[in-house]
């Protein structure tokens, strides 16, 4: 049995359904087996699974796949339903050209074409898909700007600059209370909400930040120019996390990582509290990509260290479910399940070369008994 001593801090913080200990306190806690078992050995692919799930190899960058050749530096995804089948939807993390893509896969899970959502942008990192079957893709730039794109491919990408320009870096969609939450990738980077005039579009609204306070206040000016002061310097009342990263919502939580402090937050949406669901004590290294299930299930992707996707479970359980072998220099990215929750995709943004250029990414699907 594989044990696992992390810490973890609790509050009222619901999760799926699970109420988390009303008593805000941090206690070490030894975690059971994951609910899948040991990891493996490697399979053919590199990827070490737990005993009754697969893997298998779906694009390399600068590879022909569904009539394109797959974008370098593959980062942040969703899938999204299409008819019987699905698209999974991958940024790339690189300058000037980045952009992203799609992947369509027929019933059967075979890819029936690949396509460019967008074009000619910045360091494409994360982002986040909408409640009405969008993709916004989220520049990590000095002043980066967040598009709404198209995963089917029919209608071209939309600038949203009053979401802020700053060092995007993921976006999580809260049909709840009509908002949608943004990450910022800085060493003293800031929580946001943005509030859409009309929710359904995301051309106007305001920007709010989270402060030390547990009170959202406005960005006077989400669009500064490059020698104005920048979004998260405008209120001095803001809340600093050391490197925001993935972000994903779920049952009145959103919940994002902190990759400076190792962290897992999840922001209590009704009591408007940012508490540690995972304080970085454990194993879980390099913090990233986040995505959950309709069971409660948290899926985090690691940046480095010994490449992994861990669980974290309702009653937290933290685990490796996916292990990369020999890719130490990269990174896992894109964490996304298939509409039906039996396939997670993901990808390795630089495989095992290790550039830089992410020349070397590889995405991959797992097959298996996935909790749902």
């Amino acid at each position: 049995m594989q044990r696992r001593t992390f810490i973890v801090s609790l509050s009222a913080v619901a999760l799926s359904g699970t109420l988390w200990q009303d008593a805000a306190l941090t206690a070490s806690v030894v975690a059971g087996e994951s609910p899948y078992g040991p990891l493996g050995a490697p399979d053919a692919n590199g990827v070490a699974l737990p005993a009754g799930f697969s893997s298998r190899v779906v694009a390399r960058s600068g590879r022909s796949v569904g009539g394109i050749l797959w974008h370098p530096a593959p980062d942040g995804g969703a899938c999204f339903a299409d008819g019987t089948g699905w698209i999974y939807v991958s940024n790339s993390e690189v300058p000037l050209i980045g952009g992203a893509s799609a992947i369509k896969f027929g019933a059967d899970g075979s890819i029936e074409r690949a396509y460019r959502i967008l074009s000619n942008t910045n360091l494409n990192c994360a982002g986040g898909r909408t409640p009405w079957d969008t993709w916004l893709s989220c520049e990590e730039i000095f002043r980066g700007k967040v598009y709404e794109t198209d995963p089917y491919g029919v209608r071209g990408a939309q600038q949203r600059p009053a979401m802020g320009k700053f060092k995007h870096e993921a976006a999580a969609c809260d049909p709840d209370h009509r908002v949608v939450y943004l990450t910022e990738d800085e060493g003293d980077g800031c929580f946001y909400r943005f509030i859409p005039d009309v929710w359904g579009d995301l051309s106007s609204g305001r920007l709010d930040v989270f402060c030390d306070d547990d009170v959202w206040r406005p960005v006077p000016d989400p669009t500064p120019g490059v020698f104005q002061t920048q979004t998260r310097h405008q209120v001095s009342a803001a809340r600093h996390f050391a490197g925001g990263e993935g972000c994903h919502y779920a049952d009145g939580v959103c919940y994002f990582t902190a990759k400076g402090d190792r962290r897992v937050w999840a922001y209590d949406a009704t009591r408007q509290t940012v508490t540690a669901v995972y304080d970085g004590a454990g194993t879980l290294d390099g913090v990233d990509n986040i995505t959950g299930t309709r069971g409660g299930d948290l899926y985090v992707a690691e940046d480095g260290g010994n490449m992994e996707i861990n669980i974290i479970t309702p009653d937290r359980v933290v685990a490796p479910v996916v292990r990369l072998d020999g890719q130490s220099e990269s990174e896992i990215t894109g964490p996304a399940f298939s509409p039906d929750g039996t396939r997670l995709y993901f990808s390795s943004q630089r495989g095992t070369s290790g550039e830089r250029a992410g020349t070397g990414g590889i995405t991959y699907e797992v097959t298996g008994p996935f909790r749902r």
